[in-house]
């Protein structure tokens, strides 16, 4: 009976190239040079290769955002209109109420921005190695806190 397949011994498989036996002296995981290719006179030079990022770019989709802007309108019809017809005694409560759905808003849309990579003014990406620039992030947090205290003032005003 005539062994199978799988009983005779493991022989390397001899490599072949279009042109017959490759040369042996190469390892396996080595690749042979390319030949030169001449120049043709009329035939435009070959372009360099360019590294194209095969997966898609992280950006905030639709159903992401639309929550984070409807939130954000309705906050901030809430906080504007007590401050601008002046309602009674229960504008100051709904002011407050429109500022703090205008927070959660905010809240929210940082927490999806930071999810797809997106920093502070001033902060470098993760993992990038870059440095912080502190003039940029220090006058983004004085400016944000200068809106906070304006609009807190305003609606306490309202009493």
């Amino acid at each position: 009976m005539e062994a199978g397949p799988r009983d005779r011994a493991q022989e390397e498989p001899e490599r072949l190239s279009p042109d017959g036996p490759e040369d042996q002296s190469l390892t396996p995981g080595e690749l042979p040079d390319a030949p030169e290719v001449p120049e043709v006179p009329g035939l435009p030079e070959p372009e360099a290769e360019v590294e194209v990022e095969l997966r898609p770019q992280r950006r905030l989709r639709i159903w992401q955002l639309a929550p984070i802007v409807t939130l954000a309108a309705i906050g901030s019809l809430m906080f504007a209109f007590p401050l601008a017809f002046q309602i009674g005694d229960g504008g100051a409560v709904v002011a407050m109420l429109g500022l703090l759905i205008s927070g959660c808003a905010v809240g929210w849309g940082m927490t999806a921005a930071r999810r797809v990579g997106y920093t502070w003014p001033g902060l470098p990406a993760r993992g990038s190695g870059a440095r912080t620039d502190w003039r940029v992030a220090a006058l983004y947090a004085v400016v944000c806190v200068m809106l906070v205290a304006l609009a807190v003032w305003r609606v306490a005003r309202l009493r």
